[in-house]
C-alpha cells in the first residue's frame, strides 16, 4: 500500500517549479513568435506579444515570493535557454535533409531558421527589463514594508515592459521597418503587455497571496544585481 506524504517544502517546491516551466516556455515560445510581425486594424505588433506579457507575469509572482535572488538566477537561466535554442534551430538548418522530408529548406528557414538580430535583441531585452522590472519591484517592496503591492507589480512592469519593449523592437528591426513603424510596434506593444498586466492583475495578486499563505513565505530582500550574493 503506498502511502503518500506530502509537505509545505514539497509543496513549495512544485509550486516554483510550475512558475519556472512557464516563465521558460514563454520565453521560447515568444522568440520563436517575434519574427512575425502582425497587422489588426490599426495594431501592429511582434507575434511574441500573444504570450510575451505571462513572462512579466511570473516575473512578478517569483520576486514577489521568492524572492529577487530566485528570479535573478532564473533571467540567467532563461537566456541560457534561449541560447541554446538558437544554436539548435542553427545547427538543424544545415544538417543534410532526408529526401522523403516534406519540410524543404526554405520551409524551415521561413519558421525556425535563426535570426540572430532577434536572438540577440530578445536576451538584450530580456537581461536588461526584466531585470529593472524584478529590481523595482524587489525595491518598492522594502520601502512599501510589503504593501500596495498593486502598484508594486503594475508599476515595476511599466518600467521594465518599457526598455524591454524598446530595446527589442530597436535591435531586432531597426533598418528592416520605417522610423515610424518601430515606433507604432513599441508603442502597440507597450500599451498591450500593460493593459494585460492590468486586466490580470487581480488574478496575479489572488495567486501571490494564496502561494504566501498555503506555502508560508514571503522574502523580503535587498535587491542585488551581482550573479553572487
Amino acid at each position: 500500500m503506498a502511502v503518500k506524504i506530502e509537505s509545505s517544502k514539497a509543496k513549495q517546491s512544485i509550486i516554483f517549479e510550475v512558475l519556472v516551466a512557464l516563465f521558460i516556455t514563454s520565453l521560447i515560445i515568444s522568440n520563436i513568435l517575434s519574427v512575425r510581425i502582425v497587422n489588426i486594424s490599426f495594431l501592429t505588433f511582434d507575434g511574441g506579444t500573444i504570450l510575451f506579457p505571462l513572462a512579466y507575469i511570473i516575473s512578478d509572482i517569483i520576486t514577489e515570493i521568492y524572492g529577487f535572488k530566485k528570479m535573478r538566477q532564473l533571467i540567467y537561466i532563461g537566456i541560457s535557454m534561449l541560447g541554446i535554442m538558437a544554436v539548435c534551430f542553427y545547427i538543424a538548418q544545415y544538417l543534410p535533409a532526408d529526401s522523403q522530408n516534406l519540410v524543404n529548406k526554405e520551409a524551415y528557414l521561413s519558421v525556425l531558421g535563426v535570426a540572430w538580430r532577434v536572438v540577440i535583441a530578445s536576451i538584450a531585452a530580456l537581461f536588461i527589463g526584466d531585470f529593472i522590472n524584478s529590481y523595482v519591484l524587489a525595491y518598492l517592496k522594502i520601502k512599501t514594508k510589503g504593501k500596495a503591492i498593486w502598484f508594486r507589480v503594475v508599476g515595476s512592469t511599466a518600467i521594465g515592459s518599457l526598455i524591454d519593449t524598446t530595446l527589442f523592437t530597436v535591435i531586432a528591426f531597426l533598418g528592416s521597418l520605417s522610423g515610424n513603424e518601430l515606433l507604432k510596434i513599441i508603442a502597440t506593444v507597450y500599451f498591450i503587455k500593460i493593459a494585460t498586466e492590468v486586466i490580470i492583475s487581480p488574478i496575479t495578486i489572488r495567486i501571490i497571496k494564496y502561494i504566501k499563505l498555503s506555502d508560508n513565505i514571503d522574502i523580503y530582500e535587498k535587491p542585488n544585481l551581482r550573479l553572487k550574493g
